[in-house]
């Protein structure tokens, strides 16, 4: 999500340093890999790493890594198919990048002028719908949609979002769901108190446009919670269940939303419907958890895993993407029941920390005292154990992805 110009160039420098006995593991070729992996290390680079499993060995990202320009790649980078495709807002090119004998290769481009992505949705293979906001102002929505097979662009233009009014100056877009020949969207409103510092509506709003002209059909307002979902470029905060029910999680915490008076919570809107269920709210600040969370990742049979910060052992946000205290929890869905995994404090304010795989959830946490690792949690029986270590320079793992489907 985006705030206005000045927030946003304060959040990027934040967000930047944000994600600032074992047999090494040889790196594999992209074509047979089926995981990235994407490090900060501790010299302030960043690599690409690939394996073809998760589950042992190590690797560190200084032998076995791709050095990644910053002119080129970001960590709001999004996989499909084996490819990676990042829009890089300084030269407004929207790239497709694939791995190709160790080095990363452009397989294809396109400009994106005054764009800025909040988020990414699939609606074929090769169809490609991106919502986001204007570059120059974050105040005023906009979609592109594109065929990524080509790198063209098949349509463009304004969604009809109403432009924040009043006291509020920028928005920011959470999620963006396809239902029918509707587009569901939820976002919210800012306005800048200083440099550092904004102020978000303590209401979020889900609109229903019509698809593909996306016109506005209808609004609905929801004052329990603000901030929706976040730029799922960066991490996940949705996703949809086996009967088609959709969850959203907000974000008012002082990492999102800065609403921290208002609770994290997630949504509901049922398969059958386009509104939020106004009889479910499941409250995670309410929960024993007693903190705000970052990041939703659906486990399956009702049950997700959700990152939460821990507001007694960091100071504000100078120390919050370094110091160590990020738990996680699986919530029950149903029940609105909360149970805490038994992994090491993890650092790092927003990351894509985890792979669901069948039975297994892989999580990978950067911890101060017990290194870098991707741990497996087995979904049945609770086990957890660790796997793959990322060793040597590595500082943060900052996501990990799954190659192909």
């Amino acid at each position: 999500m985006n705030l206005d110009s000045t927030i946003k160039s304060f959040f990027t420098v934040f967000f930047l340093f944000c994600l600032f006995g074992c047999k090494e593991t040889k790196p594999v070729d992209q074509k047979g890999a089926k995981y990235s992996l994407y490090i900060l290390a501790k010299d302030g680079k960043e690599y690409l790493l690939t394996s073809n499993t998760l589950d042992s060995g190590e690797l560190k990202p200084e032998t076995a890594g791709i050095y990644l320009d910053p002119k080129d790649m970001d960590r709001d980078v999004f996989v499909k198919d084996g490819f990676f495709y990042h829009l890089n807002r300084k030269s407004n090119r929207f790239s497709k990048f694939k791995l190709e004998n160790g080095k990363l290769v452009t397989g294809g481009f396109l400009d994106l002028k005054d764009f800025s992505i909040e988020n990414f949705n699939w609606i074929g293979k090769d169809s490609l719908l991106l919502s986001g906001l204007n570059l120059s102002g974050y105040n005023h929505s906009k979609y592109n949609f594109i065929n990524t097979a080509k790198m063209e662009t098949i349509a463009k233009g304004d969604m009809e979002i109403p432009a924040p009014s009043g006291k509020y100056t920028t928005l920011s877009i959470g999620f963006v769901e396809k239902k029918g020949n509707s587009l569901l969207v939820g976002y919210t409103y800012h306005v800048a108190q200083s440099v550092s510092n904004y102020l978000t509506s303590d209401t979020l709003y889900v609109s229903e446009l019509g698809y593909p002209k996306m016109n506005l059909i209808n609004t609905q307002k929801d004052t329990r919670s603000t901030y929706p979902g976040g730029i799922n470029t960066i991490q996940s905060y949705n996703f949809k269940d086996e009967k088609g029910d959709y969850y959203f999680q907000s974000c008012p915490g002082i990492a999102l939303g800065n609403r921290p008076d208002l609770p994290t919570a997630v949504f509901k809107i049922n398969a059958g419907g386009k509104k939020i269920d106004p009889n479910y709210f499941f409250n995670i600040s309410d929960s024993k958890i007693q903190n705000h969370a970052y990041g939703m990742w659906y486990l399956g049979g009702n049950k997700a895993i959700i990152r939460s910060e821990r507001k007694d052992l960091y100071k504000g946000l100078g120390d919050h993407y370094s110091t160590a205290h990020f738990e996680f929890y699986v919530l029950d869905l149903v029940t609105q029941s909360v149970t805490k995994l038994n992994l090491p404090l993890d650092k790092g304010t927003r990351r894509e920390c985890v792979i669901v795989e069948g039975d297994t959830a892989y999580i990978s946490v950067n911890s101060t005292k017990e290194g870098n690792y991707i741990w497996l949690y087995n979904i049945k029986t609770g086990a957890l154990k660790k796997g793959l270590q990322l060793g040597g320079d590595t500082d943060f793992i900052m996501r990990i992805d799954r190659l192909k489907d």
